[in-house]
């Protein structure tokens, strides 16, 4: 069975691919917080037991953080697994808007239920102040938005936001990252679920407390709408070890802000810090974000500098061909520790002595 590469987060393939062992690999392809909450024992039954298939417990923590009552949450195997049900909706109310570049995993959800969809083409070139007003979308039916967006790193305003929920069927607002952005929840879309039956927003817990491999996310929307996803879907979509720590992760709302908090700081303080060296280096334009990760470009390939950082220092960036309206003139990198930042800028400063771009 083929596997598809165009996510980031491929350390095991690009190990095997290297000859070495996936523990000496830099992960900057992937946009996860470089640190995980110190674990307590899981209690056996978490093991062993059949999930609870309400998630009650955990929707129940969900609902608290976002003041709304528990049956406008549906936690899920990841925000993947619900990016398609939420597409299955989209393709039962029309054509779908996805903007570009954007996260390949819109339209492999679509593509499940044979949906249609078109691009939005964004903007490349953006200035550094944030929240922004989102660009004037395209025709269609559902309209799909990443806020921030992936791969920009950009922030869009609430206020320019709402008024587009009076203009699709359907609009689908992926927040996967916000929780990681200073001051990104005054911009969520969440406070709006509750007046508008044609709203959904997924957010992920993976990117905010670096779970990848637990896969666990959740949707926000109006009862009747999960209702009917929670009957689409698979008897145990979330299995009890995932449930059991983030039920532990979100017990408390006030150590959940600190969390936050916490990551926030490290996003604006690396994030700050790796746009000035990275506009330092020789050819290289790295683009404004409030996200934790940074979008690059070059006149040049980036190609042959990527695959120079995996074979001769195990760092992985992000190839962005995968997103549309990119090419091989562009990178994404996740922010790391201070450490590891330095790390990258070091290597890529040296294949810049070694290949020039310009």
């Amino acid at each position: 069975m083929g596997v598809d590469l165009r996510h980031g987060g491929n350390r095991e393939a690009v190990a095997a691919r290297l000859n070495c062992p996936p523990s000496q690999l830099l992960d900057a392809s992937a946009s996860l917080v470089p640190w995980s909450p110190r674990w307590q024992r899981i209690g056996l039954s978490a093991w062993r037991d059949y999930p609870d298939r309400s998630q009650l417990l955990l929707r129940k923590r969900l609902a608290a953080l976002h003041s709304l009552e528990s049956s406008f949450l549906l936690p899920g195997n990841g925000a993947a697994e619900l990016f398609t049900w939420a597409a299955r909706d989209a393709v039962e109310q029309g054509s779908s808007v996805l903007p570009a570049p954007g996260f390949a995993d819109y339209g492999r959800a679509l593509r499940c239920w044979s949906g249609g969809s078109r691009q939005q083409q964004l903007p490349l070139v953006w200035n550094e102040a944030f929240p922004q007003p989102f660009p004037e979308p395209g025709v269609g039916s559902v309209l799909w938005i990443c806020n921030p967006h992936n791969p920009t790193g950009q922030l869009w305003s609430r206020d320019a936001l709402e008024p587009l929920l009076t203009r699709y069927a359907l609009v689908i607002c992926d927040e996967a990252f916000l929780p990681l952005v200073s001051n990104g929840e005054q911009q969520s879309l969440i406070p709006l679920v509750a007046e508008h039956s044609n709203l959904v927003v997924i957010r992920s817990l993976t990117k905010l407390y670096g779970i990848a491999g637990l896969r666990l996310g959740y949707a926000v929307a109006q009862p009747q709408r999960l209702q009917r996803w929670a009957q689409w879907r698979d008897p145990w979509p979330v299995n009890g070890i995932a449930l059991a720590v983030g039920e532990r992760l979100l017990a408390s709302p006030r150590r959940y802000r600190r969390w936050c908090e916490r990551v926030q700081h490290w996003t604006a303080t690396e994030g700050a810090w790796m746009q000035r060296q990275l506009a330092a280096l020789p050819g290289i334009t790295p683009m404004p974000s409030a996200a934790n990760y940074l979008l690059v470009r070059a006149n040049h390939s980036l190609v042959p500098m990527r695959e120079a950082l995996e074979r001769n220092h195990r760092i992985l960036l992000r190839d962005c061909r995968s997103f549309e309206g990119l090419g091989e003139t562009w990178l994404r990198i996740g922010l790391q520790s201070r450490r590891n930042n330095r790390r990258i800028v070091w290597a890529m400063r040296e294949e810049l002595k070694r290949s020039p771009l310009a």
